[in-house]
């Protein structure tokens, strides 16, 4: 059920779809004669977009997310497993097309890719299934043997978990998979700015594992001030760092993670 809440909470808070139900409510108070209170919904909605979609707030908020934990320096001599987390894929037009085509977060799986090379002896997790089961298109950890394979990687060092998710299923359902041992090193492979979060879960499983981040979409040296001329992409930024600090203030508030910005 709370997955099911949380991706209806989303699809309601997100700067776009929020900015449609402010500008539907100023409408209709405008109708019932409400002006004030209809200008103040119309208001609301155009500082949502404007903040969004104008300004770099958003790769601000990102760059806070993504400077939170670093690559080990210097990197481990030696590596027993590698976790990369889902989202790589563009699971319709895979589905559609045939092979794997990757998305913008496709550098997990690059990354993931490389430290198989460099670790040949390390089992590499993939973990991340089709958030609608229904619609029976590949998940993740379906279409990562097929780009493994193409790079010449063993697919007798793949751990396949194709049933989470969410993050949390993710954690869990990799743990089980993996039965990481004490004292063994695991790589965690995702995006920049999941990075806090997920540690955060993996602490709380009582998984220790060593971040490896990916997939930046902050230059990290932004400040506020005006996006330019690409809106989409400063829109972009902010559904991203609002998505993550909601995240982690409702996983702290449900006792998920042990602290509400984990920290190395």
């Amino acid at each position: 059920m709370t997955f099911y809440l949380s991706k209806l909470f989303w699809l309601l808070v997100n700067p776009i779809s929020l900015t449609l139900i402010l500008i539907a409510q100023s409408l209709l108070l405008a109708v019932a004669g409400w002006r004030r209170t209809s200008f103040a919904a119309g208001l609301a909605a155009f500082l949502v977009m404007a903040i969004s979609a104008w300004t770099t707030t958003g790769a601000v908020l990102v760059a806070v997310l993504e400077d939170r934990f670093e690559r080990p320096s210097p990197a481990p001599v030696h590596v027993d497993g590698v976790i990369v987390l889902g989202g790589a894929f563009e699971a319709r037009v895979s589905g559609g097309r045939g092979g794997y085509e990757m998305n913008e977060a496709g550098d997990r799986m690059v990354e993931a890719a490389a430290l198989a090379l460099a670790y040949p002896n390390a089992r590499i997790l993939v973990s991340g299934g089709n958030l609608d089961q229904s619609d029976g298109l590949p998940g993740d950890a379906t279409l990562a043997p097929l780009f493994f394979q193409r790079i010449g990687v063993d697919p007798a060092r793949l751990i396949l978990e194709g049933g989470s998710r969410n993050t949390v299923e993710n954690v869990a359902q990799s743990k089980r998979l993996a039965a990481p041992k004490p004292g063994e090193t695991w790589l965690l492979v995702t995006s920049a700015f999941h990075m806090p979060r997920s540690v955060g879960l993996f602490r709380k499983a009582g998984w220790q594992v060593a971040p490896w981040p990916a997939d930046y979409r902050s230059a990290g040296v932004e400040g506020f001030g005006w996006c330019g001329d690409d809106a989409g992409r400063c829109l972009r930024q902010m559904s991203i760092a609002l998505r993550e600090w909601i995240g982690l203030a409702a996983y702290w508030a449900m006792g998920r993670i042990d602290d509400p910005f984990p920290a190395p």
